[in-house]
C-alpha cells in the first residue's frame, strides 16, 4: 500500500492528491494509506485525520450516495462552499464579499425521488449508492422529514404493486401542507385491480395526491404548497425548492433584493415561489417554460386576499428570452435559472435599462459566467448569500443583487 496526502476537496467532494489521485471521504491535510485503481484510492485508511473529521451521523452513510460530506465538520462544510462560490467569481475578475451561509438542518429535505426495485422475495427502495447504479435502502435517513420517512413502508408497498421484475420505478416524493404528494414514473400501466389497491394505499397513508406514469389517480386532499400568502397545488412532481428553510432563505434574499420596485419580473418563475410572495408590495409578471406550473400559480394568485396583480406568460426563455425593451418595462427582475444558467436571457438585461436584479443560481460556475455579462454592462455585484439546503451535499446555491451604477 502507499501513502497519500490530501491537498484539497474536488467538486464532488473526494480528497484530492497534488498528484491528482481522488481520495474517497477524505479531507485536505489528511494522510491516507491504500491502493490505486484508475487514479482512485481504494480501501483507503485514514493515517493522520483533520482535525475538521467527525462521525458520519447517519447509518447508510457509507453505503449511499445521498450525502458526501457528512465526515466533514458543519464549519468546514461552510467555509468549502463559501469558497466554491468565491473562487468561481474570482475566475471572473469578480469580488465580492459573501455573507452568512444558511445551512438548512437535518430532517428537512421536503423533496426527494427514491427509486424502487422488485427481487426475487422482496422490494427494494433507496437511493443509488455513490458513483454506481446500485441501490441502497435508506430506512432511517436523518435528511429526509419525518412526514416523507414515515411513509417509507408505503413506498415499497407502492413498488410492490406497480413495479416490474424488469424496470425500476421512480418515486418523487414532497412533502405538502395536507401530506405526501407521490409521482411515480415507470410503473407497471393502469388496469382497475391495480387502481383499486393503490386507491387503499393512499387511504391509509392518507397521501394527498398519488401520480402513476403522468396520471392523478388518487388524493385525500389538494396539495398544497405555501407560497407567501398564496396556496398553491403544483402539477405533480414540479420543481420545489429542497426544503422549507432553504426556500425561506431564497424569498428573504429576493424580497430584500427588490426592495420598493413597484413592477418586477420573474423570470424562470416556474410556480412562483418568488412571484407569489413579492406580489404582496408589487406587480408581478411571471415568466416559465411550463404552462401547468403558471397555471398552478394563477389559481394560487387568484384565491389568494391581499396581493397585487400577477401576469403569466409561457415562454422559453433559453430559446427566446426577453428582449431589453420589453424588459425596460420593469423596476427589477428576478432570475432563477436551471443549472446551465442563463447566457441569453443576462444577454438581454446587459442591453436593457433595468438597474436592480435579483439572481438565484444553483451553480457557482454559470453563476459567475452570466455574473461577468453583468459586470461588463455596468451592474456591481452589491451582495451575495450562500444557501446551503442541500446539506452535507456538494451542491451550493447562491442568492445575489445586482446594482447598475
Amino acid at each position: 500500500m502507499t501513502q497519500f496526502e490530501v491537498v484539497r476537496l474536488g467538486h464532488k467532494g473526494d480528497g484530492i492528491t497534488k498528484d491528482g489521485v481522488f481520495v474517497p471521504h477524505a479531507l485536505p491535510g489528511e494522510v491516507v494509506e491504500g491502493d490505486v485503481e484508475n487514479d482512485r484510492v481504494i480501501h483507503g485508511r485514514i493515517i493522520t485525520s483533520s482535525p475538521a473529521r467527525v462521525t458520519p451521523a447517519c447509518r447508510h452513510y457509507k453505503a449511499c450516495g445521498g450525502c458526501a460530506l457528512q465526515h466533514a465538520s458543519d464549519e468546514f462544510v461552510a467555509d468549502w462552499k463559501r469558497e466554491i462560490v468565491a473562487t468561481a467569481l474570482k475566475n471572473h475578475g469578480i469580488s465580492a464579499g459573501l455573507e452568512t451561509i444558511h445551512t438548512s438542518p437535518s430532517c428537512s429535505r421536503r423533496r426527494a425521488v427514491f427509486h424502487g426495485r422488485r427481487t426475487k422475495k422482496s422490494v427494494m427502495v433507496g437511493l443509488y449508492g455513490r458513483a454506481s447504479d446500485s441501490l441502497v435502502p435508506v430506512p432511517d435517513c436523518i435528511l429526509m422529514t419525518p412526514e416523507i420517512m414515515s411513509a417509507y413502508g408505503a413506498l415499497e408497498r407502492l413498488v410492490q404493486l406497480g413495479a416490474s421484475r424488469r424496470g425500476e420505478m421512480n418515486l418523487a416524493v414532497i412533502a405538502t401542507e395536507t401530506g405526501l404528494d407521490v409521482s411515480v414514473e415507470n410503473g407497471k400501466p393502469l388496469d382497475m385491480d391495480l387502481r383499486i389497491d393503490l386507491g387503499q394505499v393512499v387511504r391509509e397513508q392518507r397521501f394527498s395526491r398519488l401520480s402513476w406514469n403522468g396520471e392523478d389517480v388518487a388524493g385525500e386532499a389538494p396539495a398544497y404548497l405555501r407560497f407567501g400568502k398564496a396556496r398553491v397545488v403544483p402539477p405533480a412532481g414540479a420543481f420545489l425548492q429542497a426544503t422549507a428553510a432553504g426556500e425561506a432563505a431564497l424569498v428573504r434574499a429576493m424580497r430584500r433584493a427588490v426592495g420598493d420596485a413597484h413592477r418586477v419580473i420573474d423570470l424562470f418563475a416556474g410556480c412562483g415561489t418568488f412571484s407569489l410572495p413579492c406580489a404582496e408590495t408589487a406587480e408581478v409578471h411571471a415568466v416559465e417554460g411550463v404552462s401547468e406550473m403558471l397555471d398552478a400559480l394563477s389559481k394560487g394568485w387568484r384565491q389568494a386576499e391581499g396581493l397585487k396583480r400577477v401576469t403569466v406568460e409561457t415562454r422559453d426563455l433559453f430559446r427566446q428570452p426577453i428582449c431589453a425593451d420589453e424588459l425596460n418595462r420593469f423596476d427589477a427582475a428576478i432570475i432563477d435559472p436551471p443549472r446551465p444558467g442563463a447566457a441569453a436571457q443576462c444577454d438581454e438585461i446587459a442591453k436593457s435599462a433595468l438597474k436592480t436584479v435579483g439572481f438565484v443560481s444553483c451553480n457557482p460556475i454559470t453563476f459567475a459566467r452570466d455574473a461577468k455579462t453583468l459586470a461588463e454592462a455596468g451592474f456591481v455585484l452589491d451582495w451575495i448569500e450562500v444557501i446551503d439546503q442541500f446539506r452535507w451535499s456538494t451542491h451550493v446555491e447562491i442568492a445575489a443583487r445586482f446594482l447598475r451604477v
